[in-house]
Parts: structure tokens; sequence; C-alpha cells
């Protein structure tokens, strides 16, 4: 149905059509369920399209995943998908929605990867409608509210697909469901572009744990902070011709903005030392 506390510093090998620098062996890392749920919980960029059908795609204008793990999706009431959907025999339409992370911060290859989920669409049930309502609103607070000019659709996962900055991977639709999103997704984008406007000297004194690989953090390399999760920090180093990656692992997975502080903290003070 598709088609699609030390540092750890990345291979060269570039990701399929993106660029991307892949990470290096032993790295600590989230599982591919937890990054496609991260995704679909996230803010990046959907596009929800019905396989065979001439129709176009649709935009989700906000999204959450229900306690039994079906995504829930807020699209215009005359997008294709909406339009679709009261045809549907049982749980005949399938559809696949790609969301394309981009990194919040100005980098080369900006594209951290592409998720996919793949499934079953239908309107919610009205008996389900109100609980679906509330859970969209709380993911989501400043979002439309579901009207006349919205439709409420459910996407029961048949299965999903991640190509990001840790590799290529398929996921079933129990991991998905067992899955929770990385804590620091919702706050990740605000924290990279404050550690990219106010924290660049202490970005690349990070450089000192590199061993042989930090010579190549000269004053002319640019230092970019591409992603965060709560097991560490991936920076991408540029010149205007090449560009490598260097992720810096937390001493222990951090649960909130607090532990992070504490975390970078705790980089940056060995940094020092080194």
């Amino acid at each position: 149905m598709i088609r699609p506390g030390s540092p750890r510093s990345d291979s060269g090998h570039r990701s399929r059509g993106e660029g991307q620098p892949r990470p290096g062996h032993g790295a600590r890392q989230p599982t591919a369920a937890e990054r496609v749920r991260t995704l679909v919980e996230s803010n990046a960029s959907a596009a929800l399209t019905i396989p065979g059908a001439e129709l176009g795609h649709s935009v989700p204008e906000s999204r959450a995943v229900s306690p039994a793990g079906d995504v829930l999706l807020l699209v215009p009431a005359d997008s294709p998908a909406a339009r679709a959907t009261p045809f549907a025999l049982d749980d005949d339409v399938t559809a696949v929605m790609e969301i394309t992370d981009v990194a919040p911060v100005s980098v080369p290859h900006r594209i951290r990867g592409r998720g996919w989920v793949a499934g079953w669409l239908t309107a919610v049930p009205e008996s389900e409608r109100c609980a679906s309502v509330r859970l969209l609103a709380e993911r989501h607070p400043a979002g439309p509210v579901p009207g006349p000019a919205w439709t409420l659709l459910c996407l029961e996962i048949g299965e999903a697909y991640t190509d990001d900055l840790w590799g290529a991977a398929h996921v079933e639709p129990d991991e998905f469901t067992a899955a929770t999103a990385d804590p620091l997704a919702p706050h990740e984008a605000e924290l990279l572009q404050h550690l990219a406007a106010a924290h660049g000297e202490q970005l690349r004194s990070l450089c000192a744990l590199l061993g042989d690989r930090g010579a190549a953090c000269d004053a002319r390399q640019g230092v970019t902070p591409l992603a965060l999760d709560r097991h560490g920090l991936r920076i991408r180093f540029s010149t205007g011709t090449a560009c490598f990656d260097a992720r810096f692992d937390f001493p222990a997975p951090v649960s909130d903005v607090a532990d992070l502080r504490h975390a970078m903290r705790q980089l940056f003070e060995a940094a020092a030392t080194s």
C-alpha cells in the first residue's frame, strides 16, 4: 500500500534523495514506531491521498491519535477525502498520509525525513464524535473547531513506514499503537531555534567531544542544531561543499524541558573540560 552522554559522529552515507548523513553505530535512538508516532502527532505538513482515485490530495488541518491507535483527521468539508468517505461501504476506502519533516532551522538538506501511514478511512461515528473533538482540542488548542466547514475522519492504521535521519523502517499497527510520541517534540522547533540563535559558540565547543573528527570543526564550519529528542542532540557541521552530522547522547533520556536543560548543561561542561 505504501511506497515510499557520549557523542556519536555520524557516517558520511547519504539518505535516499535527500542528502542526509546517516547515524553511526551504537547511538541511542527512538524506535521506528516512536518516530512515526511523533511525526503523526506533530505539526509537520501532511497530505492525505486515496490511491487509484483521481481526487487529488487533502491537507488535514489538525490530527491526533486515539487511544485505540487510530489517526483522527480534521479536513475541509469540500476536500477530496471528505467527499469520498460518505460513499464508503464499511472500510473500503483506503488512504495514505505522507508527512514531511522539515528542520525548523536553516540548514543544508533541510528535509529531515518522511513518514507514511496507510489504512482505511471512514467518517468518525456520531457516538465517538464528542470524544474525538475533545482529543483534537487537547492536541491543538488553537486549531479550528469542527463545524459545517470541517469533516472529522478516522484513519485506521494498516501499516506505516519511515525514512528519516535514522534510516528506513516499516512499522506494524500494534507497534504504532503502543508507541508514544517524543516528549520534546512539541517544543523542538522553539528549542532548536533558540540554540541556533543564542548558543552558537557553546554548540561549536562540542567539537572537543568528537576526538579525531573534532579537527574538522574550524571557524569556517557552519554549526546548526538539527534535531532534538529525549535521547540526544544532533548537530550538522557544514561548509559550502560538504557536511557531516554528530550525535551527542544525553547521559540518560530526558522527560521534559527541565531535564533537557540539565542534560545540555552537562554536555557543555564536558566539552569545556575536555
